[in-house]
């Protein structure tokens, strides 16, 4: 038995490797990098977490060059280090390498089984439509300004809470409180109390703050990862199961209210809320209204991706302000001249009878260079989301 045991482990065993060989020969071969086996990846990983990433590939930078290849659990990925190349890629050959990758394991599993994101979807329709109605509907300037009342809300409550005590506050917490309330407000509407507003924002922060576990389960097959991670996966069900609960009823009742009101826009109060839009699509290459779970999933990405981003640059700009007071006083002196007043002034017990508005910010154009400086220099992101390209093409000096 043991005999015939052994016959069949190694057929199995040489025609995989002989289909996977085979299957390399037809590609050409990848940019240099280190070491990887199939399945495992690249053995960096296995005493580096991934959350080292931008470290790892600026210590190997020199030895590989512009591009480096790295399998990541089954799937290969090439970063770029160069700008030169980069332009080449993303600018010079943009349509090709247009498209995303497929969604891993964990992406489909949080995204309720079907990655219907802008971040996710592939190059095409789907993901046309989708940006197209956040751009249009959201960040479009005239709707920008119908969200004046909501910043104005935001900006008193975080004046407040920073001149609440006597003592050193620390502000990115304060920042990242206000810009996620102001996000929550744009994605559901200025309605949501603030009881609410400590739910969505304690499921939302536990989904970010396991992902990097998460990511465990894509370096093994779905089914393969549920035994060997069965804890893990289980947690990953829960929490999406925790976020239904929180986000769900907040989209029903936008949804109840829009029946109510029968599509009534005479309330110069009523503003849309991103949720609202999503309400009205229609998905292109399925004829049908969303579900309730691809909404869920469009509004989650819609506060992760404005909460910690713009925080983080807040925090930046001030840090460099207080290091540069030459440059504070020229923001400073920008703003009253402009304002027509001392700033402190206006603000003073947190009225904000005369807060800057977007039409005073076209006249600003040193705080506008001051936020574009900050963004160069510390950019919240280090890497942009992964492109796949649909063609074999050149780059740099491979294919």
């Amino acid at each position: 038995m043991e005999f015939w045991f052994l016959i069949v482990a190694t057929a199995v065993f040489i025609i995989a490797a002989a289909r996977l060989f085979a299957g390399r020969r037809k590609s050409p071969p990848l940019p240099p990098g280190p070491a990887s086996f199939p399945f495992i990846g690249n053995l960096l990983w296995l005493w580096n977490p991934i959350s080292e990433m931008e470290f790892i590939l600026r210590r190997i930078a020199p030895k590989y060059g512009p591009l480096i290849a790295m399998r990541i659990g089954n799937r290969p990925f090439v970063f770029i280090g160069s700008r030169s190349v980069a332009h080449q890629a993303l600018i010079q050959n943009g349509a090709v390498f247009s498209d995303r990758p497929a969604p891993t394991t964990i992406s489909i599993y949080l995204n309720g089984g079907d990655p219907l994101s802008i971040n996710s979807a592939k190059y095409g329709p789907t993901w046309r439509f989708l940006r197209r109605n956040l751009t249009q509907e959201i960040l479009n300037p005239s709707r920008v300004k119908a969200y004046s009342g909501c910043r104005r809300s935001v900006l008193s409550i975080l004046i407040r809470r920073l001149a609440a005590g006597s003592e050193a506050v620390k502000a990115m917490d304060h920042f990242h409180d206000a810009m996620f309330s102001l996000l929550v407000f744009m994605c559901f509407g200025d309605g949501v109390p603030e009881a609410k507003l400590k739910e969505i924002e304690s499921v939302q922060r536990r989904l970010l703050l396991s992902f990097r576990r998460f990511r465990r389960l894509s370096f093994l097959p779905p089914r393969l990862g549920r035994i060997v991670f069965r804890n893990t996966w289980n947690e990953m069900i829960r929490l999406r199961e925790d976020q239904e609960a929180v986000l769900i009823p907040l989209i029903r009742a936008r949804l109840q209210k829009k029946n109510t009101d029968h599509g009534d826009d005479g309330d110069r109060n009523h503003v849309t809320a991103y949720v609202d839009t999503l309400i009205d699509l229609e998905h292109p290459e399925k004829g049908r209204k969303l579900t309730e779970t691809e909404m869920l999933t469009l509004c989650s990405e819609f506060l992760n991706a404005g909460t910690d981003t713009t925080s983080t640059t807040l925090q930046w700009l001030m840090a460099n302000l207080v290091k540069h007071p030459h440059c504070r006083n020229k923001v400073y002196d920008e703003i009253t001249r402009v304002m027509g007043g001392p700033a402190p002034a206006a603000m003073a017990g947190n009225g904000l009878d005369e807060v800057v508005e977007e039409e005073d910010l076209e006249r600003m154009p040193y705080l506008k260079a001051v936020v574009l400086e900050t963004l160069r220099r510390h950019p919240p992101g280090h890497f942009v989301l992964p492109h796949k390209v649909y063609i074999y093409i050149s780059l740099y000096i491979y294919i």
